[in-house]
C-alpha cells in the first residue's frame, strides 16, 4: 500500500501543506488505496513534504509522485486531454505552486497577526522551550525562501495584488465549469483544491483569502472537490509511526 508522508491535519481541512492536500486529491480521484503517517519535513529525503514511500520506493516533491503514480498505476486523469488542454494546465499549475503559493507564504510567515496560528497548527506538539526555538529558525529560513524567490522584496500591498491577479485569472477560466477543464476532474483540480482550501479554510486572514471569499465560483468549486473527495469518503487516519 502507499504510504504518504504529510503534516499533522489542521484547521478542519485535509492538510495545512499545499501540495499534501495535491498529493491526498490525487489519491482519492485515482481510487488508490493509500494510508498516511505525520512527519516533518527533516524526515524527508528532499528536506520538504510530501513524500511518499511504495514498494520500498520514497518518491519526494508532488511533481514526481504524481510522475510515478501514472507510470507504476496507469492513472490517466488527465488522458482525455488534447495537447493544448495539456498545456494549458501545466500552465495554469506553474501559476498556482510557483507563484500564488508564495503569496500564501507571506501571509502565513511575515505578518504579524498570523504568525501565531501557523506557528501552534505547525510547531505546537513541540515542548515551549523547544517549539520557540525551532520555530524561530524556520521562520527565518522561509523569509529568506520567500525573498530569495522574488516575492518577499515586494511591498505587501504589491504582494498582494499579483495574488490577487491570479486569483481572478483563476476564477475567469474556471468560469462555469464543475471543474477547471471541463466536466471531469483533472490534475489541474487537485492542484487548485489544495491551495485554495489552504487560503479559503485557513483561519490566517489576508487580502488574498478576502478576495478569493469574494469569488464566488472559487469558493463553489473547493466545496465541490471537499464534498466529492473528502466528505462522502472515509479519511484517512496517520498510523503509528
Amino acid at each position: 500500500m502507499i504510504t504518504l508522508y504529510q503534516f499533522s491535519p489542521a484547521w478542519g481541512i485535509p492538510n495545512l501543506s499545499v501540495f499534501c492536500v495535491k498529493i491526498e486529491t490525487y489519491l482519492r480521484m485515482a481510487g488508490l488505496p493509500y494510508e498516511t503517517r505525520d512527519a516533518l519535513p527533516a524526515s524527508a529525503p528532499k528536506g520538504k513534504l510530501p513524500y511518499i514511500l511504495d514498494g520500498g520506493k520514497r518518491i519526494a516533491d508532488s511533481r514526481f509522485i504524481v510522475d510515478y503514480l501514472r507510470g507504476q498505476y496507469g492513472v490517466a486523469l488527465d488522458s482525455g486531454l488534447s495537447p493544448e488542454e495539456k498545456a494549458i494546465s501545466i500552465a495554469f499549475q506553474r501559476l498556482i505552486e510557483d507563484d500564488l503559493y508564495w503569496v500564501m507564504m507571506y501571509a502565513r510567515w511575515s505578518q504579524p497577526q498570523n504568525w501565531p496560528i501557523n506557528k501552534e497548527a505547525i510547531f505546537g506538539k513541540l515542548p515551549p522551550g523547544l517549539r520557540d526555538v525551532i520555530a524561530s529558525m524556520v521562520k527565518r529560513q522561509i523569509r529568506k525562501q520567500i525573498w530569495g524567490q522574488g516575492m518577499g522584496r515586494h511591498s505587501e500591498e504589491e504582494i498582494f495584488q499579483l495574488g490577487n491577479q491570479d486569483l481572478t485569472a483563476l476564477s475567469d477560466f474556471l468560469a462555469d465549469k464543475p471543474y477547471f477543464m471541463g466536466a471531469k476532474p483533472t490534475l489541474l483540480d487537485a492542484s487548485a483544491f489544495g491551495f485554495l482550501a489552504n487560503v479559503l479554510w485557513c483561519p490566517c486572514e489576508s487580502p488574498l483569502k478576502a478576495h478569493l471569499k469574494s469569488l464566488r465560483n472559487l469558493v463553489g468549486f473547493c466545496e465541490r472537490m471537499r464534498a466529492q473527495f473528502f466528505d462522502n469518503q472515509k479519511i484517512q487516519q496517520p498510523v503509528a509511526a
